[in-house]
């Protein structure tokens, strides 16, 4: 979001100047972008305007405010040829040829193909030479498709977010939020691969910001502060994230050793009698005498509930406040 913000900022500064003419160092060589010049007419779904800045020419309330947010808070921002390129293929992809030979593979196919040699062998395997195999062409034809391994990733993703189902708007919060968690959790577990690459940076593609968007919808009508609202999904995507991690990184060695966890700290039995030091781990000591590690690792839903009774608490108390 701050990236796109950014991005508007720059628009709308450089056509606020006297001339609208570029700065020095300003990039002028961008292709394929006719963000400033599309109307209404020619937006995806054919009555919306596309990016902040034409939306707030349109006179769309929300976009006029971003964009004076953004013009307050942001620096200007330099468009690539190559972020350009990478945003227009998730967001405008080329249509199908209509005329000459009917091509061999669509985007569609090979955006398949490097989800599937993702699945059987992570992101480590995925390689533009890799997905060409899969296919069955040589590796040069796939750069008709996309440029590179990075666009490709982008796109992989976007497909996979594509399944999720995500909250209605209006759901009450916790029961959306709670579907959202879930969701995520699956989609994890389905294609492990995704938590592969840094959570942190992911694309600004149409079925991400989708998910971000329902995540921040469930909460944001709840009483928290915007600050909150975020900072919440942000301990809740978190959460989903290191848990399945874990799961699948468990689910890895099982497959690779044969030995489930309670064989393999069976076979560490001795370490309790042989090298543990009480006096050194006294609050250790105390929880296992008391029986708090007898209990197996809480299944997915019973910790998700504590989570969401702590955000439950954090409404309540934004609610107290006056």
């Amino acid at each position: 979001m701050r990236t796109t913000l950014a991005y508007g900022v720059r628009e709308y500064q450089t056509r606020a100047r006297p001339g609208g003419g570029p700065r020095i160092g300003e990039d002028t060589h961008v292709t394929n972008d006719r963000t400033d010049e599309q109307t209404a007419a020619d937006a995806p779904g054919g009555d919306r305007p596309r990016g902040v800045v034409a939306a707030a020419e349109a006179g769309l309330p929300s976009a006029v405010a971003a964009a004076e947010h953004a013009r307050s808070h942001l620096a200007d921002v330099v468009r690539t040829p190559e972020v350009t390129r990478r945003l227009a293929l998730l967001w405008d992809p080329p249509a199908p040829a209509t005329r000459g030979r009917k091509p061999r593979l669509t985007l569609d196919d090979v955006v398949r193909a490097g989800i599937a040699v993702a699945q059987e062998g992570g992101l480590d395997a995925l390689s533009m030479r890799r997905v060409a195999t899969e296919l069955g062409v040589g590796a040069m034809s796939l750069y008709t498709y996309v440029p590179g391994r990075t666009e490709l990733v982008d796109l992989m993703i976007d497909r996979a977010y594509a399944e999720l189902d995500l909250p209605a708007a209006g759901d009450p919060w916790r029961a959306a939020l709670a579907q959202y968690a879930h969701e995520m959790w699956r989609l994890y577990l389905r294609h492990p691969w995704i938590l592969q690459t840094n959570m942190w940076r992911a694309p600004l593609a149409p079925h991400v910001l989708d998910a971000q968007e329902a995540g921040l919808r469930t909460v944001v009508d709840t009483g928290l502060s915007e600050i909150q609202v975020v900072e919440t999904l942000g301990l809740v995507d978190n959460y989903v994230q290191g848990l399945a991690r874990a799961t699948i990184a468990e689910s890895a060695e099982q497959d690779a050793t044969g030995m489930g966890s309670d064989e393999y700290w069976t076979t560490l039995g001795s370490f309790w009698e042989d090298w543990f030091d009480v006096e050194r781990y006294p609050t250790m000591t105390r929880i296992y005498v008391a029986g708090g590690f007898d209990a197996p690792q809480g299944p997915f839903d019973a910790s998700l509930d504590r989570l969401l009774d702590a955000v439950e608490m954090a409404i309540d108390r934004a609610g107290a406040t006056p």
